[in-house]
């Protein structure tokens, strides 16, 4: 059998709680497995809460803290990691965001963070997060038009953004939610710092059908990448990595509409959501 994998209860409040909740199973003396039975949850779940890919519903992390007799910790701990606006590997991207002079992306799902709409972004959350309460999805959407800051500066950072098909065929919200989303793009797309392309489902295959891609350019540091799944995120700082994603994103770019016939092709798609 492997050895577990190292805990780094320093890398986030999720990775803290993960390794008090193992230490607290192995001290029961239960396997994953025989702990995801008493609750009852997969075992695989177990293994994403103790390496703090994931963090728990808070019935669950209740659950976990009574029959581990953690004495109320788990709970307590719970309770700091949700009080957090982001999570642990969102909030380090965000601090890169923050200082980038340009941004390039891929997003394959939805609209990007920093051009979303409040409505838009709700309803992701909604959709994305269902264990969430009205309050807890109204806190996070708030976050995220915060950072929208970024592009308000007196010498925004470059967004240019490459859009899969599927994110403006989605009608995420209803017709109403996705035309003022989409009206949002256009308007954005018009700035001299934020530019749109399509990607169209007719393209087939390409080099970032992996996820969400994305490339910061600073002054005076290297170039970081950022990939992102459902439930966690990786900075790349590896050069070599870097230049790897890089060339991914070269490769979807030029497979992309251009920006003109990109924004011609938003414009329509907002007309048949009005439909």
């Amino acid at each position: 059998m492997p050895a577990p994998k190292e805990l780094d209860p320093s890398k986030s409040l999720a990775a803290l709680y993960g390794k008090k909740l193992r230490k607290l199973r192995v001290r029961a003396g239960w396997t994953q497995r025989e702990l995801g039975d008493q609750i009852p949850l997969a075992h695989s779940r177990i293994a994403q809460f103790e390496l703090g890919k994931e963090v728990p519903p808070k019935d669950i992390s209740d659950r976990l803290d009574k029959l581990l007799d953690a004495d109320g910790d788990l709970s307590d701990l719970w309770e700091h990691v949700k009080r957090a606006p982001y999570s642990d590997w969102v909030r380090k991207y965000v601090e890169y965001e923050a200082r980038a002079t340009a941004m390039h992306k891929y997003l394959p799902f939805h609209v990007p963070d920093l051009l979303q709409t409040e409505a838009y972004a709700r309803e992701v959350m909604r959709a994305a997060r269902p264990w969430f309460t009205a309050d807890e999805i109204e806190e996070k959407v708030a976050a995220r038009l915060a950072r929208r800051v970024v592009l308000e500066k007196a010498e925004p950072p470059l967004l240019w953004v490459v859009l899969d098909e599927a994110v403006l065929r989605r009608p995420v919200g209803g017709p109403s939610v996705m035309r003022e989303q989409l009206a949002y793009v256009l308007e954005a797309s018009s700035s001299l710092h934020v530019e749109v392309q399509v990607l169209p489902f007719e393209v087939g295959a390409h080099a970032a059908m992996g996820g969400t891609l994305t490339l910061l350019s600073f002054d005076n540091s290297p170039d970081v990448a950022y990939v992102e799944g459902e439930s966690w995120g990786d900075l790349v700082r590896d050069r070599r990595a870097v230049a790897r994603h890089s060339h991914r994103y070269d490769l979807v770019q030029a497979s992309a509409l251009s920006p003109g016939a990109s924004v011609n092709w938003v414009a329509k798609a907002m007309e048949e959501f009005a439909a």
